[in-house]
């Protein structure tokens, strides 16, 4: 038993993930799902963390998965690429997949340690430069063209930014959308949910990792400004900011100060997303810069309604006052259109619905694993096909 396992595995390529860390997060969940649904006879798969990795690993399930964390400390570190190469060297992959900006470069890195193929995705842009202008960046990511066999954007957005602004050659620019469970998120007739709000309460959520480019400044600035516009329902709006991040110290004190305490409740990270989800009543992603979110997909599969930034790659899934609104980011646009909701019942599940049909036809996990699948399968039968040979006992 145990050689034919160590046949199957000497015949199934290995995959490196290579991800700034490995947390709770839109990315990260896209990332185990991926690893966790792709066919297990196909491929192998590890993960490497440039700085860490948390108890969120512990959704990976596909057997024999290894973790690796580089602690890469801030700014620019030799010794990490050194790091990396040698565990290149040693692991031996087939393909490298990086996440991001700041994984991109180790795809050099994994050229020079003979990973023969290698994959880069762009998730989103960071708020420092929402509109992906930064010279810098891209003169790094139009330079490493050559040791990158394709960029995978998630969204027509990125994939337009890819060939008009970065210039990357339209043969390595390929798009492969975000896609979501729809069987654990779907909308529940009768849902349970561990918020401690009660039936009655309009109840306004998102979900993200409370960092600038999510924006959850202008959210609890906004469901102020709807509590003060909308006195009669004002006892039964509530607000559910779920996640953790760098700025989560500072939206604690955003809510204090406006004395929002009661009606704002701010858990932190949590591992039961879907459930949580099931008691929004609307779903909000006021974001200043977004790739394809997969918080937005999971909360449309689930039936709810959204208002959403007007950015990224959102309007290519979101469709204004067809599957929810879409706002400028600003202040009184976001208040203003919650408050259409909050107001109109019929109209938050006229949306609802249409949300849910959006992501069962254009969003499902299965075509996206098809198309990972398959990206990997035409790479590896071009530049590696040695590592796809079956092995014969002699």
């Amino acid at each position: 038993m145990h050689s034919d396992l160590a046949v199957l595995n000497a015949q199934r390529p290995l995959v490196v993930h290579l991800v700034y860390s490995l947390d709770v997060g839109g990315l990260e969940t896209l990332l185990v799902d991926c690893i966790n649904r792709m066919p297990a006879d196909k491929y192998r798969h590890a993960v490497v963390c440039l700085t860490r990795y948390s108890a969120f690993a512990d959704k990976i399930t596909q057997p024999g998965v290894e973790l690796y964390a580089l602690n890469k400390p801030p700014g620019n570190g030799l010794r990490v690429h050194v790091d990396f190469w040698k565990l290149m060297r040693r692991l031996r992959p087939t393909i490298l997949h990086t996440y991001n900006l700041s994984a991109m470069e180790y795809c050099f890195t994994a050229a020079a340690a003979g990973v023969p193929v290698r994959i880069h995705a762009e998730h989103g842009r960071d708020a420092s430069d929402p509109h992906g202008l930064n010279p810098k960046h891209n003169f790094l990511r139009r330079h490493l063209a050559p040791f990158i066999d394709r960029y995978v954007p998630v969204s027509d957005d990125l994939q337009r930014w890819f060939a008009e602004v970065v210039r990357i050659p339209a043969a390595k620019n390929h798009l492969i959308k975000n896609g979501v469970d729809t069987d654990r998120y779907a909308p529940r007739a009768q849902a349970v949910t561990a918020a401690p709000w009660g039936a009655g309460d309009i109840v306004i959520g998102a979900v993200a990792r409370v960092q600038d480019v999510k924006n959850h400044a202008s959210l609890v600035a906004a469901f102020a400004l709807l509590r003060e516009r909308l006195p009669a329902l004002r006892d039964r709006l509530r607000l559910s900011i779920v996640g953790d991040g760098p700025l989560f110290g500072k939206i604690q004190a955003q809510v204090a100060e406006a004395g929002l305490q009661d009606v704002v409740w701010l858990p932190g990270a949590r591992a039961d997303v879907a459930d949580l989800l099931h008691g929004f009543t609307i779903f909000a992603l006021p974001s200043l810069a977004e790739g394809t979110p997969v918080s937005l997909l999971e909360a449309m599969a689930c039936g709810l309604p959204s208002v959403c930034s007007r950015v990224g790659g959102i309007p290519e899934v979101v469709v204004d006052d067809v599957h929810g609104i879409l706002v400028p980011v600003e202040v009184d646009a976001l208040a203003e259109a919650l408050a259409r909701y909050v107001q109109d019942p019929a109209l938050r599940a006229r949306h609802g619905a249409a949300a849910r049909a959006r992501i069962e036809d254009k969003y499902s996990m299965a075509a996206m694993l098809g198309a990972y699948t398959a990206l990997y399968d035409g790479l590896c039968a071009r530049k590696a096909p040695a590592r796809l040979r079956p092995i014969v006992n002699s």
